[in-house]
């Protein structure tokens, strides 16, 4: 695996989107609540493909742009944690 920086969780880049809208105004014209909108934006909660797709509309954006910084995200993430011994499946 390559070593990967530290990406920002797509919620830290949609923050930049937001700038000048307040969060309730935008997590109404998302179709969110505020506290789901907030999750997202303070990093405890990650795009899904729903969110991806109503970002993308909003934002004139493609929902993969924010499902590949989520993705990003959590490969990084899960690349910090220790985890067991793999073995290979197949015979190389």
């Amino acid at each position: 695996m390559s070593r990967m920086h530290n990406p920002a969780h797509p919620g830290e880049v949609l923050q930049d989107w937001l700038e000048g809208i307040s969060v309730t105004d935008a997590a109404r014209k998302l179709g969110v609540t505020r506290p789901a909108l907030s999750r997202i934006l303070h990093g405890h909660a990650g795009i899904s493909a729903d969110m991806a797709l109503r970002l993308a509309e909003a934002l004139g954006t493609s929902p993969e742009l924010w499902l590949n910084m989520q993705t990003a995200w959590d490969l990084w993430q899960a690349a910090q944690r220790p985890r067991p011994h793999v073995e290979k499946l197949l015979a190389a």
